[in-house]
């Protein structure tokens, strides 16, 4: 590359193949092409392109470019020995990622940085105050420990202090504080009746004469534990059915009783306090596990005049899923979703509660921090994992310190977390089936959890207090069974049920028959049956039937003429209508449901008949909702580059631009508002006459965006209102404001 004093001058001189380079690096350079390298520089120099070119920078490099300012290359050529100097350390790789993004341009004798930068890292590059040239060679030795602990504190930045010492100014012999004994000596600069300053050549002789600290230079090591890679995916598995098994009991506790929306959206604190003690479970959890069931579409507002959160239709079919099915919808729900469930309970600027599900923790680009988190744990060797959080912090602040705002380093925090609960990482590691879900492998990623996942436990331990103990996952259909028979009495990796009266007259009111649960226990069970459970399992089935209901709008029918008369002589028969149609039969305008559970509560033990006779269950499944329209688009790790075919057509254009711009043209044609009448016959014979003599011409051009640009063609053929190029370009004529022959 040819020596350059401008950015545009160093573009022009730059190969196809640094081109290309840098519109990779800053894809907003090339939307619209730039018509000329003037225009590129221009729109590479702006404060916000250039904001966005060093967001993504590593400390080191952004070290570098301090070293730049503060050897005003902003405003002058300073050669690269300068800036090794400053650094203490050799700033070449910074230099090529900064030159690459043109940051920085020209040779290493003469190294230039965008001006605006200045502008974007702020008046005290790398901390240091301003320059005072007269303290180059300034001596520190005989400074007092207060006085050096003065400038200790403002030589590590920023520069700025503030004390009432320097409202006036003593001479030396009369100063009493640090202070003034400083600002006496002129190694503190007063700014005004409460500020000092530090000066630049002060601060460098205490930091040794480097602009930036040794800890700058090179990425923290992150310590890291050894894992075999099955034990992590085990664990994590562990946690993983831990959170499947409170997502279903808070799909099942809002199916019976949806939570109302806040007026201003999201979960009330008394509902998620409710939800939290209900599921054993803290208030982060319950958060994660809402603002997940919302992402995977599985709850929404019902948009009612009174909203609450309900379960969506798609609940069903989760809940009959497998356990690694479940897992994958939840992990993808997680890495796709644009909010932060960590935010939840903070105060907004208002210093008002943020809620979840509310749009307070609506965070677009969370899904890019969450997977730049997960691609660090990737780089480790296979099974290992981070040995805290805290040196993953400080790892991914040194790789880019000016991404992610003041949440930065929360949100890594909130990451690992989260990740940790749902079985994304376990010991600090990445699994397999996250790793693969990171790629994209959806297949690879539920095959590996599956098979990470505790094999299902096909029987359980019935015990002499009616307690059934569950040693691991169940079975899909015996866990069904259970769930219908006996209520959880206490969960984790073995569940405890218990069984009641209650339950089992559950179990009969849907379908079962004594026989059937006697069977179940009695296959299922690695224990003996326990007489306590078999004389309940009797008892209640013997009370429990005698007393039928149908719909008529229901009816009531017992062969025991003495209860349908204990009916009709308690209250409730007054209460629900009844009235005897039979010896053996009362009928109520009430629903059929309505009237059992009155009567249950009047202690009868009716059951509900269908029309084959059959006891049906009538108990409601929950509340279900259509599901809300969700939007289908991947969130991807970083937006999307421009494919080479584009660039190669933006530097074709920005060649094309540089070539009209630098190349001597003859008589012009001008076409005001695009051409017409005469003019239009003037361009036709131009470029007719292009056309026989093989002649170049140049074009001011009119492109689809509106942007105007200039253009050197050899015209091969006009006609249809088209000029055709000898490269394959089109031109509608419409378009062409201006033509001219270039001159040799």
């Amino acid at each position: 590359m040819m020596p350059a004093t401008s950015l545009a001058d160093w573009l022009r001189s730059a190969s196809d193949d640094e081109l290309a380079a840098l519109l990779q690096a800053r894809r907003d350079l090339a939307t619209p092409p730039p018509s000329d390298s003037t225009v590129l520089a221009t729109r590479a120099g702006t404060a916000g392109s250039t904001a966005r070119a060093i967001e993504d920078l590593d400390t080191f490099t952004l070290a570098v470019l301090d070293a730049l300012l503060v050897a005003d290359a902003d405003t002058e050529a300073v050669p690269v020995a300068r800036i090794e100097a400053l650094l203490g350390a050799d700033p070449g790789p910074a230099l090529r990622r900064l030159r690459e993004r043109a940051v920085v341009w020209g040779d290493d004798d003469a190294l230039r940085v965008v001006p605006v930068v200045r502008e974007i890292v702020g008046p005290f590059p790398a901390g240091l105050g301003a320059s005072v040239p007269e303290l180059a060679d300034v001596d520190l030795a005989d400074l007092a420990e207060d006085e050096r602990s003065v400038l200790a504190a403002l030589a590590a930045g920023p520069p700025i202090g503030r004390s009432r010492d320097a409202r006036t100014e003593v001479p030396l012999d009369e100063a009493k504080t640090p202070v003034q004994r400083l600002l006496a000596r002129g190694l503190l600069l007063r700014r005004d009746a409460e500020t000092v300053e530090l000066p630049r050549e002060v601060a460098l002789a205490l930091r040794g004469g480097h602009s930036c600290s040794p800890g700058a230079l090179h990425e923290p090591e992150l310590p890291t534990n050894p894992h075999q890679q099955s034990t992590v995916d085990e664990v994590a598995a562990g946690e993983a059915a831990e959170f499947l098994r409170h997502m279903e009991s808070l799909l099942n506790a809002w199916s019976e009783q949806p939570p109302p929306v806040l007026k201003s959206g999201g979960l009330g604190v008394r509902e998620l306090r409710k939800a939290a003690r209900e599921l054993e479970v803290d208030d982060a959890r319950v958060t994660l596990l809402a603002e997940l069931a919302v992402g995977a579409g599985l709850v929404a507002d019902s948009g009612s005049a009174a909203p609450e959160w309900v379960p969506t239709t798609l609940t069903d079919s989760w809940l009959a899923s497998a356990p690694a099915q479940r897992w994958l919808i939840l992990a993808q729900a997680w890495l796709e979703l644009p909010r932060l469930p960590g935010l939840a309970g903070q105060r907004d600027a208002r210093d008002k509660a943020m809620a979840p599900l509310s749009d307070d923790l609506r965070r677009p680009l969370a899904p890019v921090t969450r997977r730049r988190v997960l691609q660090a744990l990737a780089e480790l060797p296979s099974g290992a994992g981070v040995k805290s959080a805290e040196e993953l912090v400080a790892v991914l602040a040194w790789r880019a310190p000016r991404r992610g705002g003041r949440l930065r380093d929360e949100t890594v925090r909130w990451t690992m977390a989260e990740a940790a609960t749902l079985g994304v990482i376990a010991l600090g590691a990445l699994t397999t089936a996250t790793a693969a879900l990171l790629d994209d492998d959806r297949a690879a990623a539920l095959s590996a959890m599956d098979r990470a996942m505790p094999e299902p436990v096909a029987q359980v331990l019935v015990q002499a207090d009616l307690t059934v103990v569950a040693p691991g996952p169940l079975e899909p259909e015996l866990a069904a069974e259970i769930k219908t028979v006996a209520d959880v009495e206490s969960a984790g990796h073995a569940t405890v049920y218990r069984i009641t009266e209650q339950t089992v007259r559950r179990a009969l009111d849907a379908g079962k028959t004594a026989d059937e649960l006697h069977a179940l226990f009695r296959e299922r069970s690695a224990t003996p049956v326990p007489q306590s459970l078999t004389y309940l399992i009797d008892d209640v089935a013997r009370r429990h039937g005698r007393l039928r209901g149908g719909a008529a709008a229901a009816f009531l029918r017992c062969d025991d003429e003495v209860l349908i008369a204990e009916v009709l002589g308690n209250p409730v028969a007054e209460e629900y209508e009844l009235r005897r149609i039979a010896p053996t039969v009362l009928v109520s305008p009430v629903p059929l449901a309505e009237l059992l559970d009155g009567l249950r509560a009047a202690g009868f033990a009716p059951a509900a008949e269908g029309p084959d006779g059959r006891v049906l269950d009538l108990r409601p499944s929950g509340r279900r909702i259509p599901p809300r329209n969700r939007n289908a688009r991947r969130v991807l790790p970083e937006p999307g580059g421009v494919s080479p075919e584009q660039v190669a057509q933006v530097i074709a254009h920005l060649r094309a631009g540089d070539r009209a711009a630098t190349r001597r043209r003859g008589a012009e044609v001008r076409l005001p508002g695009g051409g017409g009448g005469s003019d239009t016959s003037a361009t036709m014979a131009l470029l007719a006459r292009a056309t026989r003599e093989r002649r170049e011409v140049w074009i001011g051009f009119v492109d689809s965006h509106g942007t105007a640009s200039q253009r050197i063609v050899t015209p091969a053929h006009v006609g249809g209102g088209i000029l055709h190029s000898t490269d394959d370009e089109r031109y509608p004529l419409h378009r062409i404001t201006s033509a001219a022959l270039v001159e040799d």
